[in-house]
C-alpha cells in the first residue's frame, strides 16, 4: 500500500475536490472550461459529470420520497440528476396536480401562492421547484429535458409551441444555479430539427448562464446534427443497452461507448463530451427482452472507465428500476425485478464514485487520451485497453484483467511509482517503484475475467498525488 504522507495527501484531495460525503458540496453555475473539453465551475473548480438517470422522478415520487432519493444520491457522490419536466403531453404528477392547461405547452397550468400543507395551492411547477431547490441544498445538478421527444415527434409541441415554453422555463428558473438544460430526448435530431433548434436558441437568448446539451437516441450523438449550434455548449451521446452482436442501429459501435468520444473529442470546435445514456444496470441486454441476461455493475464500470479515459468530461450512470421509479402497483417496464427504493443501493451506484474519485485526485484540466502509452496489443472489445495521461501521472485501464505491455517514459522522470486501482472499492495496491524506460509489462492483480477491471496507476515520484 501506499505510504502514510501519500494516504493522506489522496483523503486530503479528494475531499477539497468533492466533498465529505456528509457535506453537500457548494453549487455555483457552470461553464465550460478553457480548454474547451471539460466542465468546470464558475468558481474555478474542475467539475466532474457523475449523472444518475432519474427520468420520471418528478411526476413519480412524492416530495419525501424524492428527499430519500437525493440523499441517497448524495451521499454516493453523484452530482447530477437527469430528469424528465414533461415525460407526456398531457402531464400529471403523483399528487394528480396537471402540469398543462388542455395538454398544451404555451399554457403551463400554474396556481398563486405556494403552500407545501394545502394542496389546492401547491401546483405541478411549486413541486418541480421543490425538487431543484433540494437537489441545491444537497450540491446537486439538475439535468432538465424540457419535453421527452416521443411528444415532438408525434407533433404534440412545433416550433411556435416550442418557443414558448422554452421561454417560460428559461424565465422561470434562470436565477436558480444548479440547472443543465437537456435538449431533445430520446430523439435523432434530424427528426422535428426546427423544433429542437428552436428549444436551443430559445435557452441560449433567455437563460445564457445554463449549459445546454442534447440527449440523442440510441446509438448516435448530438453532435451528429447539431455540434456546430452556438446553443450546444457541450455533446452527449447514448451508447445504448445493446450487446455487440445485437446492433444494428446508429453508428453500430456495439459496446464500444470509447469510440463515440474519440469523434467528439477530435470535432472543431473543441466542445466536451460525454455518454449520457449507456447501458443500465439491472435491464436486459438489448433492452426489450427480459429473457435476456441482465445488464450488470461490472458493465457500467467498463462502461464508464472507457469512455472517461477516452477524453470525456464525466458520465451518466443508470438502473433500469430507478429511471423509471418503478413501484408497487406499476407494470415494470424492460423487465425490472426490483422496486426504484432497493435498486438505488444496487452495486453500480456505489462503486463509481471511486472514478470520479480517481480523476479529481490529480490534476484534472490538463489530463488528454494517449493510445501510444500502449506499447503492445491494445485489443478488441472486452479486452481493449485504455489509456490517459496527465503531466505527471498516467492511467490504464483494463476491463479483463490481462496484462499490460506499456510505454514507459511518457511522463518525466528516470523512477515512477507504480500501482493498481481497484475500480470497485477505490482501494490502492502498491506495485512500487519502476524505471521510467523501454517497455514494462504489468500483470494485474487475480485472475483474468470479464469484470476483474483494475486501472494502472503511473506517476513521478516527486509528484505522488
Amino acid at each position: 500500500m501506499f505510504k502514510p504522507a501519500v494516504i493522506l495527501s489522496l483523503i486530503a484531495l479528494i475531499i477539497f475536490a468533492c466533498g465529505s460525503p456528509d457535506q453537500p458540496g457548494e453549487v455555483s453555475q457552470l461553464k465550460v472550461s478553457e480548454n474547451h473539453k471539460y466542465l468546470m465551475k464558475k468558481t474555478g473548480q474542475p467539475f466532474f459529470w457523475f449523472g444518475d438517470t432519474a427520468w420520471l422522478l418528478l411526476t413519480k415520487l412524492t416530495r419525501e420520497e424524492a428527499e430519500t432519493y437525493l440523499e441517497n444520491r448524495r451521499r454516493k457522490g453523484f452530482n447530477v440528476v437527469q430528469v424528465m419536466v414533461l415525460q407526456d403531453i398531457p402531464q400529471v404528477n403523483v399528487y394528480g396536480d396537471s402540469a398543462l392547461h388542455n395538454g398544451d405547452v404555451t399554457a403551463p397550468k400554474v396556481t398563486p401562492g405556494k403552500s407545501p400543507d394545502d394542496s389546492s395551492r401547491y401546483d405541478y411547477w411549486d413541486h418541480v421547484d421543490f425538487v431543484i431547490d433540494r437537489a441545491a441544498q444537497k450540491g446537486l445538478y439538475m439535468g432538465l429535458v424540457l419535453v421527452w421527444g416521443s411528444n415532438v415527434r408525434a407533433g404534440k409541441v412545433n416550433s411556435a409551441q416550442a418557443e414558448v415554453y422554452a421561454s417560460w422555463l428559461a424565465e422561470r428558473y434562470k436565477d436558480r444555479k444548479n440547472i443543465v438544460w437537456l435538449n431533445g430526448g430520446d430523439c435523432r435530431g434530424d427528426d422535428s430539427t426546427a423544433v429542437w433548434n428552436t428549444i436551443g436558441t430559445t435557452l441560449q437568448r433567455g437563460d445564457p448562464d445554463h449549459l445546454v446539451t442534447f440527449h440523442p437516441f440510441g446509438r448516435t450523438q448530438s453532435s451528429m446534427w447539431f455540434h456546430d449550434q452556438s446553443w450546444l455548449d457541450f455533446n452527449m451521446f447514448q451508447s445504448g443497452h445493446r450487446r455487440y452482436d445485437q446492433d444494428d442501429t446508429g453508428l453500430a459501435y456495439g459496446e464500444d461507448n470509447w469510440r463515440y468520444v474519440r469523434v467528439d473529442y477530435n470535432k472543431i470546435p473543441v466542445k466536451p463530451t460525454l455518454d449520457g445514456e449507456p447501458s443500465y444496470e439491472g435491464i436486459p441486454q438489448g433492452l426489450h427482452d427480459p429473457s435476456e441476461p441482465y445488464w450488470t455493475d461490472d458493465d457500467v464500470r467498463r462502461y464508464a472507465y472507457w469512455s472517461v479515459f477516452a477524453g470525456a468530461c464525466g458520465f451518466t450512470y443508470g438502473h433500469n428500476a430507478v429511471m423509471q421509479m418503478y413501484r408497487p402497483g406499476d407494470d415494470p417496464a424492460y423487465g425490472a425485478r426490483e422496486y426504484w427504493y432497493q435498486a438505488i443501493d444496487a452495486p453500480g451506484a456505489g462503486q463509481l464514485q471511486h472514478l470520479k474519485n480517481l480523476m479529481l485526485s490529480y490534476p484534472y484540466f490538463e489530463r488528454l487520451p494517449d493510445q501510444s502509452l500502449i506499447a503492445v496489443d491494445q485489443g478488441k472489445r472486452y479486452n481493449y485497453l485504455i489509456a490517459t495521461l496527465g503531466e505527471n501521472h498516467a492511467f490504464i485501464y483494463t476491463y479483463t484483467d490481462r496484462n499490460m505491455s506499456i510505454q514507459m517514459g511518457k511522463i518525466a522522470g528516470d523512477i515512477v511509482n507504480a500501482s493498481w486501482y481497484n475500480p470497485r472499492d477505490g482501494s490502492y495496491t502498491e506495485i512500487g517503484e519502476v524505471q521510467n524506460t523501454g517497455i514494462r509489462t504489468f500483470n494485474p492483480p487475480g485472475q483474468p475475467a470479464n469484470g476483474n477491471d483494475w486501472v494502472l496507476v503511473l506517476e513521478q515520484v516527486t509528484h505522488a498525488y
